[in-house]
């Protein structure tokens, strides 16, 4: 197969970050990595909180989470007066279940590309409800037409009390056509929440023109946020009926206060979060989009060619932009979550590369992300190495 030409470095970009430089750190998409400026910005926020906690908690920090909730939604095309921050998107999915109101008759329809544990936050509040739920199979290589058919032909109004979609799938690095598929349940009046968990930064997008009921997304990902920031948009519609998971002094303001608010929380992180965006900013946001998803896909293309898999076997994102690709593993390595994990852990201990290993419907799969301080030579010299392990692998 003939590799293609990788993409030219961000000239610096590597020494805005404080990785490890002996780990080819090539799995962005998992707990994302936080620029220095935005780890500087957090702590001097967290000096200013020790200084004088009770300064740092009155009144003055609700503007500025509405401050910080302006500028986040702007950036996502989102309306602030529907946008709330909370700690992950998983936090956000089990805001909107329980907010639901699901009785024994309902079911929640998903589909298997869906993240685990917000597929286990799913069972335990119909567990809790007495709600059902139901996963669709979605073959990796439908086609977007494909997709908003087989969702169609699945629906049941008057039962199906929500539809669960990513918009960019974790496992298998899938763009889906949650527009469309938005469209579709509205015609049945069914409710959509989207799974946009690898979304912000990484692809562009206008949350309000999606038109979801709610949507979801991590900015602790690519967004350069600390960890623990992610952001739920709700429609004008749900916003009176929102729930939040904790109750507390706000609880009267209604969303997105209420979400928000949760007393002696560490704040830090949403506040920082404009940093964060900052910093993307001046790297320049369509040239990272663009360096990210090359390298991504160069990376997949040289370890799939070590690897001996064919170039029509190497799954497309079905979509521009995505900085995540997967390869096929060998028949037999990694076909379970344990087995994946144990091989992730090889792959981090024996070659000094922190990658993601998925198994989906019995395969594994090795899923590689690209960011700016990543550079071609650390997917060259993860190819070289694979092969022997993964041969190690197989023999027991």
């Amino acid at each position: 197969m003939s590799v293609p030409t990788p993409p030219e470095s961000i000239p610096g970009a590597r020494l805005l970050f404080t990785l490890d430089p002996s780990v080819s750190y090539l799995n962005h998409g998992a707990f994302g990595a936080v620029p220095l400026s935005v780890q500087r910005t957090q702590q001097r926020l967290r000096d200013e909180m020790e200084a004088n906690p009770q300064r740092f908690f009155g009144m003055a920090l609700i503007d500025r989470l509405a401050h910080t909730r302006r500028h986040l939604a702007a950036f996502l095309g989102a309306d602030p007066e529907g946008t709330a921050l909370v700690g992950n998107t998983t936090t956000g999915v089990a805001v909107v279940l329980q907010s639901l109101g699901l009785r024994p008759d309902d079911e929640v329809l998903g589909t298997d590309h869906g993240y685990g544990a917000v597929n286990y936050s799913v069972a335990r509040e119909c567990r809790r409800t007495g709600a059902t739920t139901r996963s669709l199979h979605l073959p990796r290589s439908a086609t977007d037409a494909q997709i908003v058919e087989i969702v169609r032909a699945c629906l049941r109004p008057g039962r199906t009390r929500l539809l669960l979609v990513d918009q960019l799938t974790s496992a298998t690095a899938r763009v889906l056509p949650v527009a469309a598929l938005v469209a579709v349940a509205r015609e049945h009046g069914i409710p959509v929440l989207v799974d946009a968990a690898h979304v912000p930064g990484m692809l562009p997008v206008q949350v309000d023109a999606i038109g979801a009921d709610f949507w979801v997304g991590n900015l602790h990902k690519w967004g350069f946020a600390p960890r623990g920031t992610a952001v739920l948009v709700v429609a004008p519609s749900w916003r009176t009926r929102i729930e939040p998971l904790v109750v507390s002094w706000q609880q009267a303001e209604g969303f997105p206060g209420n979400v928000e608010w949760q007393a002696t929380l560490d704040y830090t992180s949403w506040l920082s979060a404009p940093a964060g965006l900052y910093a993307l900013r001046s790297l320049g946001v369509e040239r990272v989009r663009a360096h990210n998803a090359a390298l991504a896909a160069y990376g997949q293309q040289v370890v799939g060619d070590a690897l001996g898999v064919p170039p029509a076997d190497l799954p497309d994102p079905g979509g521009p932009g995505v900085a995540m690709r997967i390869v096929p593993l060998p028949a037999g390595v990694a076909g379970t979550l344990e087995e994946a994990a144990a091989l992730r852990g090889r792959i981090a201990e024996r070659l000094a590369a922190e990658v993601a290993v998925m198994a989906w419907h019995g395969r594994g799969w090795l899923r590689l992300c690209g960011q700016v301080y990543n550079t071609p030579d650390e997917y060259e010299r993860l190819a070289a190495r694979l092969p022997a392990l993964l041969a190690e692998v197989g023999r027991g």
